[in-house]
């Protein structure tokens, strides 16, 4: 006959009372012990984690630069019947070639464009300025100086501080750059191993789950990164050629910022409308209408219909809670946080379902919510 008591029942039977009593009392001691080192080292983790969050974001942007390498060897698998080593190295090879070829020429054509854009900007910017003067508003302060020659060299000491300033911020971008090339160029050559260095700490019995749930954030960062791509490279293709087409002054350095804008959804656009308003302005009021309702047909058909269509497989988060990460990610972390937002919060999603909604809360996300039809919105 099989004994169904219980652990404690037993050991009741086992130890006396008065023994089982001290060995209750002297074990809650150790559960509040246990429970307090518990939550210490939380804290000590989460302080470690927001002390090291901009070396984190490093990384991340590392591994979203690896999935691009992986994205573009997996490409060419059905061309080249080759191994992904060798593919891998053929990406690079490629990767450089065209950055130098950009590099050179952007070298001449670029700097040239960009100065005479800031010059006109400059002009409009004053223009505004005497405008806004006359109703008695001060947009830009009452040190606000056009004479960039002048204050810049007008006190030595000024001097130095700022390009102490500049060659340090660009000696930072340039070793953030590095790291996450070098990061990137590692983690995409081997990424089994250092998929496997992480799924190790996790219990054995939950590693195939932790497998697959980390195979699947990584296609959901291959899909979204080349869905980007595809998107800034089109938008910065139209925009280039009906500025061009309309007239306006260094079309292609505006549609490459308009390109690039896509980056940070929804913020981004309106953010690129504003240098193609300020170029457009002194040429006449009819070049200004047409150029911002050109821009605004591009950026409406690529947001509402060609974006979706090539991000529907990747990213499924409504407009709003994508909008919160980029300001509040933007507001801790400065620019990185507001480029890294969208494939963080991509991916936090894939976990958060994967092992909170599913695994622990043992709901099925794939099917639709049961919503009452007296509560679903007309």
């Amino acid at each position: 006959m099989s004994d169904s008591r219980t652990g404690p029942e037993k050991l009741r039977e086992i130890v006396p009372r008065d023994d089982f009593v001290d060995l209750q009392e002297n074990d809650a001691p150790r559960g509040i012990l246990a429970t307090g080192l518990t939550l210490l080292a939380a804290c000590v983790f989460l302080f470690l984690v927001w002390q090291t969050v901009s070396s984190l974001l490093l990384i991340f942007a590392g591994v979203l630069f690896a999935a691009f390498l992986d994205a573009c060897a997996r490409a060419l698998a059905p061309v080249l019947p080759l191994n992904r080593p060798w593919r891998l190295t053929l990406v690079l090879l490629l990767f450089t070639a065209l950055s130098g070829l950009g590099l050179g020429w952007g070298t001449g054509k670029l700097p040239e464009q960009t100065r005479i854009l800031l010059k006109v900007m400059d002009g409009q910017i004053d223009v505004m300025q005497a405008h806004l003067m006359s109703y008695g508003v001060d947009l830009l302060g009452p040190e606000w100086g056009r004479d960039f020659a002048q204050w810049l060299f007008s006190d030595q000491g000024r001097f130095l501080s700022h390009a102490q300033f500049l060659l340090g911020g660009a000696s930072s971008v340039l070793t953030s750059a590095l790291v996450i090339l070098f990061l990137g160029i590692l983690f995409a050559f081997d990424p089994i191993s250092h998929r496997e260095s992480v799924v190790m700490l996790v219990r054995k019995s939950y590693r195939a789950r932790a497998r697959a749930v980390m195979d699947e954030t990584g296609t959901v960062m291959r899909l979204w990164l080349v869905g980007q791509l595809v998107r800034i490279i089109l938008m910065t293709l139209c925009v280039w050629l009906a500025l061009y087409l309309v007239g306006l002054p260094g079309p292609f350095v505006l549609g490459l910022q308009a390109g690039l804008s896509n980056f940070i959804p929804y913020l981004g656009p309106i953010l690129a409308a504003i240098p193609i308003a300020l170029v457009a302005m002194p040429l006449g009021s009819s070049l200004l209408i047409w150029a911002i309702v050109i821009y605004t047909i591009i950026q409406s058909l690529e947001g509402y219909v060609i974006g979706p269509l090539i991000q529907r497989q990747a990213v499924e988060i409504p407009p709003a809670w994508t909008l919160v990460a980029i300001v509040m990610l933007g507001a801790l972390f400065g620019v990185l946080g507001i480029a890294l937002a969208m494939p963080l919060v991509a991916i936090c999603r894939v976990a958060i379902i994967r092992f909170y909604v599913e695994d622990y809360l043992g709901d099925d996300a794939s099917r639709p919510s049961a919503i009452p039809d007296r509560e679903r919105v007309p």
